[in-house]
């Protein structure tokens, strides 16, 4: 019968159902899954391989019509693989962003420069470094871990200006650390890959132990475990300013913890912000149910850390450590090898899973300000082999080393345009007007633009007008307009908001030499002690003689600069005050003195005509900004009138010949 027939085909189709049932089984737990290919180009790089893979992105509200104010969620992935035969350690990558991205998330790595946490700005391109693995090891001594030889970073954030089917992918993609080329990345649509190696000339120092050595930087951080204990350890922080030019007033560094950790107490430093909620209403309110918190410091992921004052060196709770309590200030070593070091010590409690003694993460993202000062770019912290210290026993040749210890380096960097916190003016003998500091020259962002004009050029001025406020000058601005039959703008220029500016008056010119006179003016109400200028003198600087009035030096290791302080006593550059009548206006602390030079070492230079004007002005390190021209004499002016005159004068001769033939 039919029916029977089907049944039987039913119970032999069982035991091949089950046979297949467990070979799908085997197949989902077999340890010998065929492994992904590798990327395009990875087969054939003895170096270091990177690539960039953008995966998706979708419109972002508010949606607009104008399509370079469109912003678009995207997603991109980068991948970092060592497939040579040589270790990186703290690899750094860069990534050309160029659609004025913000990057919202980046996982396993850290962005080198950025201030704060995400969201941070990449329009202009970042460099990014690993963490919490820092090294990439070689396939050699990994036997092929792919885990321990590449990182894969996710991206995602948010981008502008690009049509809906444009894909946004970077300029380039680079490895950043010291002694590697890259090529010109291979590019597709959505990829690309580029093979880094080695420079065989690159010569880079031999380290003595297992990490890196340590490297130079205008300011040096050393992150040194003292004393591990379980769940907590004892760490110092050394700041070393080995720049010329560098220097940190009323310093405050800021750094983030990346694992819940906290500061318990600290010495030769403090927090800003002295609270304990943030640990109760956390993590560690969680895990440390038996810790008083009401001693605890501080709990927030990114704290405030300030120097304490000088008064407190010798507090026994707090102070007595060396190279603490002087008030944020750290100069350079020229003007005193003692202030140029800062230290502080901090207890910190670990959260689990790293409560073991030998497990460490240092904070990252690091960040310091001063009051008027260079601004700082710090890279992330690179382990090193442990600092080495006398011994406390006092003992010849003993010393002692720290558990663990990290370097974290900052360069100074160019100020933005209109960004600075200095300015300067040129004034000189032969020409009576004076060009002031440019408009807006340290912004314009806290004042009401709709009452002066931020993108006009400033207006000239007799030079007495640079003596009184920018709010005292209009008057004599426009009279002195009216004089030289100027145009007076029916909106003036906004001012430059710079609270110190330095007059660079070009004071005479004779067969032998020259003479500068340099004025620096504090209109701030904060004064400055052991104030330094320095001035970069292209042309002029051989020529340097003497400065009367400062002590002055030239300095070796940055090019034709002049390096400029007060004398001692006369060091202090105070702050601005009211006039002797309730009517007169504020005046500025003050500080001038004449500056020599001779001709015998540059006899071809033309002092009238831009080499006797310095091209860089530094005040406390922070890099001033220079009016866009100098004042020209009556011999330059005609010099270019009676060219134009020639000029003229052959064009009608020769338009007058074509007539005559």
């Amino acid at each position: 019968m039919p029916w029977v027939k089907l049944l039987y085909l039913a119970f032999l189709f069982i035991p091949l159902r089950i046979q297949l049932g467990y070979c799908d089984l085997a197949d989902d737990y077999s340890d010998d899954e065929p492994a992904a290919a590798p990327p395009p180009g990875q087969d054939n790089c003895n170096g270091v391989f990177l690539s960039y893979a953008f995966t998706s992105r979708s419109k972002e509200y508010p949606h607009v019509k104008n399509v370079t104010a469109q912003s678009w969620v995207f997603n991109s992935i980068a991948t970092i693989v060592n497939s040579g035969t040589e270790e990186v350690k703290g690899w750094k990558m860069f990534v050309g962003f160029q659609h004025r991205e913000i990057l919202v998330s980046a996982s396993n790595a850290i962005v080198v420069y950025g201030a704060g946490d995400f969201p941070v700005a990449v329009g202009n391109g970042t460099t990014l470094a690993g963490y919490p693995m820092t090294d990439l090891k070689t396939s050699i001594d990994t036997a092929g871990d792919y885990n321990q030889i590449a990182v894969q970073v996710l991206f995602t954030g948010t981008m502008f200006g690009m049509k809906e089917k444009a894909i946004p992918m970077p300029k380039t993609i680079k490895l950043a650390n010291d002694g590697w080329n890259c090529p010109k990345p291979t590019k597709y649509p959505t990829y690309m890959h580029v093979c880094c190696k080695k420079n065989p000339k690159f010569k880079a120092k031999s380290p003595k132990g297992k990490y890196l050595p340590k490297q130079y930087g205008d300011l040096n951080f050393m992150y040194d475990v003292l004393k591990a204990y379980e769940g907590s350890y004892d760490a110092q922080v050394t700041m070393d300013n080995n720049s010329p030019l560098g220097r940190l007033d009323h310093w405050n560094l800021t750094w983030e913890w990346m694992r819940g950790e906290f500061i318990y107490s600290m010495r030769g430093a403090y927090t800003h912000r002295i609270d304990y909620s943030d640990c109760i209403f956390g993590l560690a309110g969680q895990f440390l149910q038996g810790l008083d918190f009401t001693q605890v410091m501080n709990c927030q992921k990114r704290p405030v850390i300030a120097d304490l004052p000088e008064e407190r060196a010798n507090d026994t709770q707090v102070g007595k450590i060396p190279y603490c309590c002087r008030n944020g200030t750290l100069l350079p070593p020229l003007m005193d090898e003692s202030k140029a070091r800062s230290i502080f010590q901090l207890r910190v409690y670990k959260l689990p899973p790293d409560t073991a003694k030998t497990v460490f993460y240092p904070p990252q993202r690091w960040n310091i300000t001063g009051l008027l000062n260079p601004q700082y770019k710090c890279g992330a912290p690179i382990r090193v082999d442990p600092t080495e210290f006398p011994d406390p026993s006092g003992l010849p040749e003993a010393i002692t080393s720290a558990i663990a210890s990290w370097q974290v380096v900052c360069n100074i960097t160019k100020p933005e345009k209109k960004k600075t916190k200095c300015c300067v003016s040129f004034s000189a003998y032969y020409n009576d007007s004076a060009i002031p500091c440019s408009t807006c020259a340290c912004g314009c962002d806290d004042i009401d633009t709709d009452t002066c004009n931020p993108n006009r050029r400033s207006m000239l001025l007799p030079p007495d007008a640079l003596l009184v406020p920018f709010e005292n000058r209009t008057a004599k601005a426009k009279a002195f307009a009216y004089l030289k039959h100027k145009t007076v703008p029916k909106k003036l220029p906004c001012p430059d908001n710079c609270g110190v500016s330095i007059n660079w008056h070009l004071n005479s010119d004779y067969k032998t030499g020259w003479t500068a006179r340099i004025t620096l003016f504090n209109w701030d109400d904060t004064p400055f002690e052991d104030w330094f200028t320095a001035v970069e003198m292209k042309k002029a600087f051989p020529g340097y003689e003497n400065v009367y009035s400062f002590n002055g030096t030239k300095l070796k290791s940055v090019k034709n600069t002049l390096f400029f302080q007060g004398l001692p006593g006369l060091n202090y550059l105070v702050a601005e005050t009211n006039g002797t009548k309730p009517d007169d206006p504020r005046v500025p602390g003050k500080q001038q003195s004449i500056i020599s030079f001779t001709k015998k070492q540059t006899p071809s230079i033309n002092v009238r005509h831009g080499d006797g004007f310095p091209t860089k002005v530094f005040f406390n390190g922070e890099e001033c900004a220079l009016p866009d021209d100098f004042p020209r004499s009556a011999g330059h002016s005609y010099q270019v009138s009676f060219t134009a005159v020639i000029f003229i004068a052959i064009m009608t001769f020769l338009l007058m010949t074509d007539r005559l033939h």
